[in-house]
């Protein structure tokens, strides 16, 4: 297997979740890491309710509700610690958190315990960052928020597709990415730059453990919309690509859609498997 540096700051920062008493510590530590937020102060219930502000309105949104979604099943690829895995429970029957790092998927089922329907949830370890150890087309919904921006352009690609293999046919993929900009030819030098330090031994991983690091770690990839649907049309329809209004991005033969909840640097691609 071929190393991947950007996975570094995921497993370091899991490895400090794993070192935590509880889960208003790893808020406190390592919360910048899902959400950006950081701060003494912080704590789960806090930090879960930022992610029960989201789903609901995504969900709405993307129109991915349906009169039978407590009987449908859910797929979240990069759930962290359940942040948004919560709100997905109490609406989906069963949910699959997936990430690549293990400690993540320990804390997230306490956090799932401790605020959503833990009954519902299971979880599944993304091994080598590309891969999902799940069943083709069992899933009803498919869901990747602030995750696949942040891998190898070509883990990035293979985790797409990932999310459609699993995808029922007539059931909704809504894969969040992060669109190009000017600064990009700043950012991104340097995100290569500092993922090449990240393997430096235990240098690398310290430094990882870093806010202002990692997230110059993390600009690995600007995805194209067209780079995505491209390989994927035969598989896909009623493709749409949601975006900020201010935002000018579009994709060959999607429909664009606009939302003020969206970030200006992202956009969504909602489709229908086949």
């Amino acid at each position: 297997m071929r190393r991947r540096p950007h996975l570094i700051p995921w497993k370091a920062a899991g490895q400090l979740s794993e070192r935590q008493t509880s889960g208003d510590d790893v808020v406190r530590t390592t919360g910048w890491v899902f959400n950006n937020e950081t701060g003494d102060a912080l704590d789960l219930e806090q930090f879960v309710a930022t992610g029960d502000s989201e789903v609901p309105a995504y969900l709405t949104v993307f129109g991915l509700r349906s009169p039978d979604t407590d009987q449908q099943s859910l797929v979240e690829i990069g759930c962290g610690i359940g942040r948004m895995t919560c709100g997905f429970t109490r609406e989906f029957g069963a949910v699959t958190a997936c990430d690549l790092d293990a400690g993540f998927l320990e804390r997230c089922h306490e956090t799932v315990s401790r605020f959503g329907k833990v009954d519902r949830l299971r979880t599944s370890l993304v091994a080598d960052g590309h891969t999902l150890d799940l069943a083709p087309n069992t899933s009803d919904v498919t869901f990747s928020y602030i995750t696949l921006q942040h891998c190898d352009p070509g883990d990035a690609l293979e985790l797409t597709a990932e999310a459609v293999r699993v995808t029922k046919p007539g059931g909704k993929v809504a894969l969040n990415y992060r669109s190009r900009s000017r600064l990009d030819v700043l950012l991104l030098p340097l995100g290569g730059l500092m993922r090449a330090i990240f393997g430096i031994p235990t240098f690398g991983p310290w430094l990882a453990q870093h806010r202002w690091a990692a997230r110059l770690g993390w600009q690995a990839n600007r995805l194209a919309p067209d780079e995505i649907i491209g390989p994927l049309t035969p598989l896909l329809t009623d493709i749409e690509i949601w975006r900020n209004p201010k935002s000018k991005i579009k994709g060959r033969g999607a429909e664009v859609k606009t939302f003020e909840g969206i970030n200006r640097h992202h956009y969504w691609l909602v489709a229908t498997v086949r």
